[in-house]
């Protein structure tokens, strides 16, 4: 199994002796060794995939690197954080997903509104199994946790990822602005209850929504 490692906060390093990776599209930066590229099309699931993403509007196009030798990867000097699998899945948004292990299965979910209010569709990307993925934010990502006594409310526009037995819901009517006194905000928050981890950055990416 490849070895993920940073260099720095914004550069990933994948050292693979005849493994594979599966990464966002134009995200090398450099490489030593011998290393093979393919470009793949929704996510590496073929037909079925492709399609799905077509009409959900989940856009992911990824490379797949596999040789021996270290490939470095980045993107857009946004902050990179590591995500260790064990069996379980990862849901992410497709833009924040820089790089899996090949062995990790990707799929879409079903979100709901959130989705569909910034883009993106309805549905968001889902990263399953046993191995690495690494994700970017805009910003140094918090990783906060949600337990069954303490549920966890987020901004839409922060949200990056989530893992472990959550069940995710929308609250429509208020948002985080209107409590600031501004407007223009997202008209729901994303409520997050259960036992595990939400990633959120310290920026909000654009919405479409607007007060809708």
């Amino acid at each position: 199994m490849a070895t993920f490692r940073l260099q720095g906060s914004r550069v990933l390093a994948v050292d693979m002796t005849g493994d594979a990776v599966k990464a966002k599209n134009g995200s090398m930066v450099a490489y030593d060794g011998q290393m093979a590229f393919k470009k793949m099309t929704g996510g590496g699931e073929g037909i079925r995939g492709m399609v799905t993403r077509r009409v959900t509007g989940e856009q992911m196009t990824v490379m797949e690197v596999k040789g021996h030798g270290t490939c470095w990867f980045a993107d857009r000097a946004t902050e990179i954080n590591l995500v260790q699998l064990h069996g379980d899945k990862l849901f992410v948004e497709a833009s924040n997903l820089l790089c899996t292990d090949a062995g990790l299965r990707t799929g879409t979910s079903f979100t709901g509104l959130r989705g569909a209010t910034q883009g993106n569709g309805l549905f968001t990307t889902t990263v399953e199994g046993t191995g690495q993925a690494a994700i970017v934010s805009d910003g140094p990502a918090v990783v906060l946790r949600v337990s069954r006594q303490y549920p966890l409310t987020v901004d839409p526009g922060a949200y990056i990822a989530h893992q472990g037995n959550v069940q995710q819901s929308f609250q429509s009517g208020v948002t985080f602005r209107t409590f600031m006194g501004e407007g223009g905000g997202e008209a729901f928050q994303i409520r997050f209850e259960g036992d595990g981890l939400v990633y959120v950055q310290p920026s909000e990416r654009a919405t479409i929504a607007g007060d809708v």
